[in-house]
């Protein structure tokens, strides 16, 4: 991966707005979600969501596919993870990092 292309990716995501909805539709995986989906989950108001999701989609986080009317949006796999080799390359020096503990949020009943 390019370091431009990398920035390209992180500049996207510098934004609360859209790193919510990149969020959103990466837990919604393969499935996707439509605009309508992402209004209703997120009150986000349908021109900005338009313009967020131009700016995610030119950054190639996400792919975007015509089912009849409806636009899906769903994750770029492939770049997410490139973004995370990229981020890593090299970690630790070479050598083997210590396990890290992953703490999962607890939703609250």
């Amino acid at each position: 991966m390019k370091n431009t292309d990398a920035v390209q990716a992180f500049l996207a995501l510098g934004q609360e707005s859209r790193l919510n909805i990149f969020r959103l539709i990466v837990q919604r995986g393969d499935i996707g979600l439509t605009p309508t989906q992402i209004i209703e989950k997120l009150g986000i108001p349908n021109a900005t969501l338009s313009f967020h999701l131009k700016e995610l989609a030119q950054a190639n986080l996400l792919l975007v596919e015509r089912q009849s009317r409806n636009l899906i949006y769903r994750p770029n796999a492939k770049l997410v993870q490139d973004l995370s080799i990229f981020l890593l390359d090299n970690c630790c020096g070479g050598k083997e990092c210590a396990p890290v503990k992953v703490h999962k949020k607890v939703k609250s009943t």
